[in-house]
């Protein structure tokens, strides 16, 4: 019978990136290279824990074959076959116990040789070095997409700055090094501080009405996101699904992309200031608002959430990863973007997240950094084509569009990829199979800016300069009151 060995049987087993899955290319997650290297190490440590077995193992053996000497004397031909196979026995152990120490020492190199390359593209990103020509993602022949072009545009701003201002090359890459890529967070908080532009910073976000409806909500990627265009279409609106079915009531909260066409120092809480509040104050105020729909909701500690964002939805949704406060009192397990740069943002341990981008999307590369590659962490680039829309539907381009980012997260849902199955499968724990839930529509209302010359204080006198008309009258409702139908697909 023909036997087959498998390909590079033998050798260091090789971290590789996953392979492209159609339109779907990915990062991260169980199948990424950090998890993989974070395996092989564990693989590493657990063959020393084999070869110190395997060292007591040559000890002992070693051991019986010395104390069959003095035996030899009363049968010479038994007792020295059984000194010869027990010390045979010893060095068959030793060579396997030597064929595994250099296999843990062949991964650990290989460790070392990816740190380095890490190291050295980190170095690179400093000094405003990066793109395909240092060694990036894109293969050989293809160029990198606009979504690509913008985030080394935006990393490089330091070593741009220092060029524009005549400093030599060297000098200028050194200087990039020095002061890492460009800090998008302390840009837009030094933004706010000029002069006109103080609608900017951040102010108080309130829940100022709700209603309520029973619907069939369809929680898979795909249908959670068509849900935040239709939630989007609403100025100032989240919506928060209570899921039964469990032990306990699960919860999703939908938070829109940015909605302009308002006037800037508006109370809208999405719109350009709302941009503003994400990227340099990690949207402490929305956050706040995002607390106050689910406790009106009837959310209560130990249930678990997912939340799903759209643009600077999701960069909302990725603030509220890290906030303690929020997290203290809502167990919030996992989070899908769609179009944000959230590549600045860690969430705490034990929350996973998905994040679909487009190659062709500006947005997702706007805060100048990747998202981390870690086994809770999946990112996923869209390289469908696109169709060019006309002139007035261009918005930020057709990369950014959500029905695009809608079809890209059904594919996600049908891969077979070990880290989008892992990561689907993670989001499927918290929002159940779907059906009928309780869709609660939150209005969210930013404190309005104070009259031209007229002096507030901070507190409730701050509050009460408010004028009514920046707090449109909603019909409020608790979850307990009566359904009123909302108009939006399930």
């Amino acid at each position: 019978m023909t036997e087959f060995t498998p390909a590079g049987s033998g050798e260091v087993p090789r971290p590789s990136p996953p392979p492209p899955d159609g339109m779907l290319r990915i990062r991260g997650g169980v199948g990424g290279l950090s998890f993989q290297f974070e395996e092989l190490l564990a693989g590493a440590a657990a063959l020393d824990a084999v070869v110190r077995q395997l060292y007591a193992v040559e000890g002992e053996a070693d051991g019986i074959r010395r104390s069959l000497f003095e035996y030899q004397t009363d049968s010479y031909r038994s007792g020295s076959d059984a000194i010869i196979a027990v010390g045979e026995a010893g060095r068959d152990v030793g060579r396997v116990r030597a064929e595994l120490e250099h296999i843990a020492a062949q991964v650990r190199a290989s460790h070392r040789e990816y740190e380095f390359t890490e190291a050295r593209n980190a170095l690179l990103l400093r000094m405003g070095l990066s793109g395909p020509e240092y060694g990036s993602a894109q293969g050989p022949f293809e160029l990198p997409g606009v979504r690509d072009q913008v985030e080394h545009g935006v990393a490089a701003a330091p070593r741009g700055l220092a060029l524009l201002l005549g400093l030599p090359v060297p000098l200028a890459g050194a200087v990039g090094a020095l002061s890492g890529p460009a800090d998008v967070r302390r840009a837009v908080r030094e933004l706010t501080t000029a002069p006109g532009l103080g609608f900017l910073k951040p102010r108080p976000v309130r829940v100022v009405g709700s209603e309520t409806a029973i619907a069939d909500v369809d929680v898979s990627p795909g249908g959670l996101l068509r849900r935040a265009e239709a939630v989007g279409r609403n100025s100032g609106d989240i919506e928060v699904i209570r899921i039964d079915g469990g032990d306990r009531p699960a919860w999703v909260v939908i938070i829109p992309g940015t909605q302009l066409g308002g006037p800037p120092e508006g109370t809208n809480p999405f719109d350009a200031a709302g941009i503003a509040e994400a990227l340099g104050y990690d949207s402490a105020a929305t956050s706040a608002a995002v607390g106050q729909a689910l406790r009106e909701a009837g959310a209560e500690a130990g249930e678990q959430l997912a939340v799903v964002g759209y643009s600077q939805g999701g960069i909302h949704a990725m603030n509220l990863s890290r906030d303690k406060a929020f997290l203290a009192e809502f167990d919030l397990k996992f989070v899908l973007t769609a179009g944000s740069p959230v590549g600045g943002i860690s969430p705490e341990p034990g929350i996973g997240s998905l994040h679909l981008e487009h190659q062709h999307d500006w947005v997702p590369g706007a805060d100048g950094l990747a998202n981390a590659d870690t086994r809770d962490r999946v990112t996923v680039t869209l390289t469908n084509n696109l169709t060019l829309p006309p002139p007035q539907d261009f918005g930020l381009g057709p990369g950014h569009n959500l029905e695009n980012y809608a079809a890209g997260a059904e594919a996600v849902s049908a891969s077979r990829d070990p880290s989008l199955q892992a990561s689907t499968a993670a989001l499927a724990a918290v929002v159940g199979a779907g059906g009928s839930a309780t869709v609660t529509r939150f209005s969210l209302r930013r404190e309005a800016l104070p009259a031209p010359g007229v002096l507030t204080a901070p507190g409730p006198e701050r509050r009460a300069a408010v004028p009514p008309s920046a707090r449109p009258a909603v019909p409020r409702t608790g979850p307990a009151a009566t359904p009123v139908p909302l108009g939006v697909p399930g």
